[in-house]
């Protein structure tokens, strides 16, 4: 329908045929709000179909947008017809509002660039509403049509392009959102093992994104044989200035399938010990106990040496050590010790604590003292200077001497004229 035909309508419009297709308008919104009630009495928050207050997932305004052209569309042939088709098109921009929005937040749930795409459909959805209620569509689709760019023999059209780019996007989203729901509802149930999960979860992501993204170009005309030629250039940049890259996306794979290092445990790498918090396809995730964050290449993992300290045994050791005076009661001293220790919440009780007499240090007795813990993602630093206090408060309570550093310094010989002192001691 062209501009002429819209202002055509609306000069048909009188009062009547205008309460009656508000009265149509309204009953095809409460029926559909009324089947999304009665299905999403017992539907999670986080649904897609639903939402989280039933009228704001997908599935309400689908229904509206049914409802409301079948209404149209029976009413075409008694009463001019204007609300309903204002209706229709407006239903039309919730639904590929709503499937875009619903489907990134449940497939990427954290992240910041969703609210920005968000707000691009949006926007691209009710310009492209308005000019269909208007009548202006129509021309401007005819003069996109007409601007044409050329690749080499061939010229392409922008309006080609841009239902190309929507049809490349309503194929990922759906992809995407095809992927999550095999994700909560089959692999949550069918593999406990959270790295397996993983694993499973990205490799049907790329597969349903790969074969989205087939069927899209192919829907928009481009020839899937000329590909052939981007595969084997992909390949032979893949082995000569993207090998780094893709030995981290491969090692990424291995680490997920041999379960060697998961998501949890205890690692020590290069130095960086902390807690896998994730495991990407290209990177690792280790996060410390005061809250510093890692990123570690995959290929790291699988080429250099890394401590896993929770596949043997999920006890964490924590040291720490002391020096006192040389009169000190050795067996007072390690009552002490352990006492502080044991007085943690944390500290196991078995294997319990235990101190040592570890060294004769130039200043004093040097003990050390060993506790284990289970939780070491809580903290270590925290915990070691809790032990600490304890100590100092015991020692100081039991009047045991906690030598400063000491050293004697010899004089040898003293200019002339300045008396002899002896030996000096600092």
């Amino acid at each position: 329908m062209t501009l002429d035909d819209f202002l055509q309508r609306l000069r048909q419009i009188h009062a009547e045929t205008l309460w009656v297709e508000i009265a149509a308008l309204i009953a095809c919104v409460a029926l559909a709000w009324g089947i999304c009630r009665w299905f999403g009495r017992d539907q999670p928050k986080d649904s897609i179909w639903f939402g989280e207050r039933t009228f704001d997932g997908l599935l309400f305004p689908l229904l509206a947008l049914v409802l409301t052209d079948l209404a149209r569309r029976a009413a075409l042939d008694f009463l001019p017809v204007l609300v309903l088709r204002i209706a229709v098109s407006v239903f039309l921009s919730l639904v590929a509002i709503r499937l875009v929005a619903r489907v990134l937040r449940a497939v990427f749930p954290t992240s910041a660039l969703v609210r920005l795409v968000e707000r691009t459909v949006s926007w691209l959805a009710w310009i492209a509403a308005v000019l269909w209620i208007v009548g202006l569509l129509p021309a401007v689709l005819t003069e996109l049509d007409n601007i044409t760019l050329s690749f080499g023999k061939n010229e392409v059209s922008l309006r080609t392009m841009l239902e190309g780019a929507l049809s490349a996007a309503l194929v990922l989203v759906i992809a995407l959102w095809i992927a999550s729901t095999v994700e909560k509802r089959v692999l949550q149930t069918a593999l406990t093992d959270l790295s397996m999960r993983k694993v499973a979860s990205n490799a049907l992501r790329a597969i349903l994104l790969l074969v989205g993204l087939l069927f899209a170009l192919s829907a928009v005309g481009v020839d899937l044989t000329a590909l052939s030629v981007l595969g084997g250039a992909l390949g032979v940049g893949l082995g000569f200035g993207l090998q780094k890259l893709a030995a981290n996306y491969v090692s990424g794979f291995v680490i997920l399938l041999e379960r060697s290092i998961r998501i949890g445990d205890n690692v020590k790498v290069d130095g960086f010990e902390g807690r896998i918090t994730d495991i990407k396809t290209r990177y690792t995730l280790v996060r410390a106990g005061n809250g510093r964050e890692s990123i570690v290449p995959n290929e790291s993992l699988i080429t250099s040496r890394v401590e896993n300290l929770s596949m043997a045994d999920l006890k964490f050791n924590i040291t720490t050590s002391i020096v006192v005076g040389y009169d000190s009661d050795v067996a007072q001293v390690i009552g002490i010790l352990c006492g502080a220790a044991t007085a943690q919440p944390r500290v196991m009780k078995d294997p319990a604590p235990v101190a040592y007499l570890g060294n004769f240090a130039p200043d004093g007795l040097e003990f050390s003292l060993n506790v284990w813990v289970a939780d070491p993602h809580n903290g270590k630093d925290n915990l070691r200077s809790a032990i600490n206090i304890a100590i100092l408060e015991g020692m100081r309570k039991a009047k045991i001497d906690i030598p400063y550093p000491q050293r004697v310094l010899r004089v040898e010989s003293l200019p002339t004229g300045v008396p002899s002192a002896g030996d000096a001691r600092l």
